[in-house]
C-alpha cells in the first residue's frame, strides 16, 4: 500500500522536491493509524533515492496535524504504548535524521503531535493563520516526537518549558519571533514559499547539508575534542565529494556550481 493508494498521505513530485502531504483534513490530519502508515511507508523510498535532494511536508485543509488520534488512545496498556512509540519511531528518526533537506510547510493548526512534527524540519515555513499548541498537558501527557528535544534547540530550555508546561496557543508571528519558525507566507503564498526554498537546497549540495546535519545535532552531546574529531571526518568525507571538486572549480571560474550531490 503506497500513500497513493490509501490517499491518507499524498505524494508529488516537484523536480527534485518530493512533496508530501498529509490527507485527511474532516480529522484536521490527526495521526491516525492511516496517516502514519502512509508516512512510514513513503519516507523511506524518499530518503533512499537520490533524484529526490529535498523534502518537503505540508497538510491539506485548514490544519497541518492536529496531533494524536484520541481514537486510539483508548489501548493504554505498557505494551500497547511501546508497540505504538516503536512504530512511530521508525519514520521519525528517519525524518529528523534524512541526510537532505526537509522542509515543513505549516498550513494552519499544529498542535501537539503536530507541532512535534512540525519541528522535525531543517526549515519550517508557516502560513501567518498557522497556530502551534503543545496539546500534551492538556490531556496528561508528556510531548513526544521528540519534541522536547527539537524545541529547545530552538527557543533555549527555558521558553521550552514554558510552552510545554502551560500549553498555551502561540500565533505564527509569535514562533517566528521565537526562532521556531523560518519563514512566514500570506496562506495562499505558504506553497511557493516553501517550494521556493525547497528547490535552492536540492540545487545546493545536499551531501554537505546532510553532513551539516549531522554535525549539528552532535553538537549538543559531544565535548570540544570528540566534536572536532567529527567533524574532521565530515570535512574530510565533503572534500573527497564530487559537489566539493565542483564547488572549486566552479569559484575559480567565477560560474554558477552545478551541484549533483555527491
Amino acid at each position: 500500500m503506497t500513500g497513493s493508494e490509501h490517499r491518507s498521505v499524498l505524494l508529488r513530485r516537484e523536480g527534485a522536491v518530493a512533496v508530501v502531504t498529509l490527507n485527511e483534513p474532516g480529522s484536521l490530519n490527526a495521526l491516525s493509524g492511516g496517516i502514519k502508515a502512509g508516512i512510514e511507508e513513503t519516507l523511506p523510498g524518499l530518503i533512499a533515492d537520490p533524484e529526490v535532494r529535498a523534502i518537503v511536508l505540508t497538510g491539506t485543509g485548514r490544519a497541518f496535524c492536529a496531533g494524536g488520534d484520541i481514537r486510539a488512545m483508548d489501548d493504554r496498556s505498557t505494551v500497547s504504548m511501546r508497540r505504538r512509540m516503536q512504530r512511530t519511531y521508525r519514520w521519525l528518526i528517519p525524518l529528523l535524521t534524512a541526510d537532505k533537506p526537509v522542509i515543513v510547510a505549516v498550513n494552519g493548526v499544529a498542535a501537539g503531535a503536530g507541532f512535534s512534527l512540525a519541528l522535525t524540519g531543517d526549515i519550517v515555513c508557516a502560513s501567518v493563520d498557522a497556530k502551534f499548541k503543545a496539546g500534551f498537558p492538556g490531556i496528561g501527557a508528556v510531548p513526544d516526537l521528540a519534541l522536547a528535544y527539537t524545541l529547545p534547540r530552538a527557543v533555549g530550555m527555558i521558553r521550552a518549558k514554558e510552552l510545554l508546561f502551560s500549553n498555551r496557543e502561540v500565533s505564527a508571528t509569535e514562533a517566528h519571533a521565537m526562532g521556531f519558525v523560518t519563514h512566514l507566507a500570506a496562506p495562499d503564498a505558504l506553497m511557493d514559499t516553501a517550494l521556493g526554498h525547497a528547490a535552492t537546497l536540492a540545487d545546493g549540495p545536499t551531501m554537505a547539508f546532510g553532513l551539516t546535519k549531522q554535525l549539528l545535532q552532535r553538537a549538543y552531546e559531544l565535548p570540544l575534542e570528540g566534536f572536532l574529531e567529527v567533524e574532521g571526518m565530515a570535512q574530510t568525507a565533503a572534500f573527497g565529494s564530487d559537489d566539493f571538486g565542483e564547488g572549486v572549480a566552479a569559484f575559480r571560474a567565477k560560474r554558477k556550481a552545478a551541484f549533483k550531490g555527491g
